[in-house]
């Protein structure tokens, strides 16, 4: 049942609520606009309020939903983290957009909520933070995520590793976001 699963979780976070939500509403491919990314995130630059929230909705909905769907199967805690895995892998490069997909972020968060909720919160009430301090959405998810991984390192040691991971293909995702930062041209809010 896992290996169906794993696919299964691919084949939602391949679901972009950004290309979605923008065809729906008519306006610009986030893909082709802004940043050039399919996130909530250039969706609030590009489109908007109401249409940023529903792709952040969206895309932690997908995160969330295939973990709750391994965890309403019974699979150990440890392949509910690669279930989870699987659909931020979607997101990122989805087989729907020829493999041409957002960074992660609200998907990783639904994921991590669904598994384990108060790393989830450590690393939002940290992303608000730093938010508030900053305006720099980039910034606020590279410090965010990593900084949950020693709660989840102590307490829930089964999904460290696909966590990891999670957070390492985020963080890569980010590089152009972290060269930016160093030289100072990062967007702000």
């Amino acid at each position: 049942m896992f290996w169906p699963l794993l696919l299964l979780a691919y084949l939602l976070g391949s679901l972009s609520f950004a290309i979605l939500l923008s065809r729906i509403a008519g306006i610009a491919d986030p893909r082709g606009a802004g940043s050039g990314n399919p996130g909530a995130t250039n969706m609030l630059r590009l489109a908007g309020r109401r249409l940023a929230v529903g792709t952040l909705i969206g895309d932690a909905c997908k995160g969330a939903f295939a973990v709750l769907i391994a965890a309403a199967l019974h699979m150990p805690l440890t392949l509910q983290a690669w279930i989870g895995l699987a659909a931020v892998i979607g997101h990122l490069f989805p087989v729907y957009f020829r493999f041409r997909g957002g960074k992660g972020v609200a998907t990783a968060a639904g994921a991590l909520l669904a598994l384990y909720p108060a790393a989830a919160a450590l690393a939002i009430a940290i992303w608000v933070l730093v938010i508030a301090l900053t305006r720099t959405s980039s910034l606020a998810v590279l410090i965010a995520l990593p900084l949950c991984l020693p709660l989840i390192a102590w307490q829930r040691p089964a999904i460290l590793l696909p966590i990891s991971l999670l957070a390492s293909l985020i963080v890569w995702r980010h590089r152009g976001n972290l060269r930016d930062l160093l030289a100072g041209r990062e967007r702000h809010f």
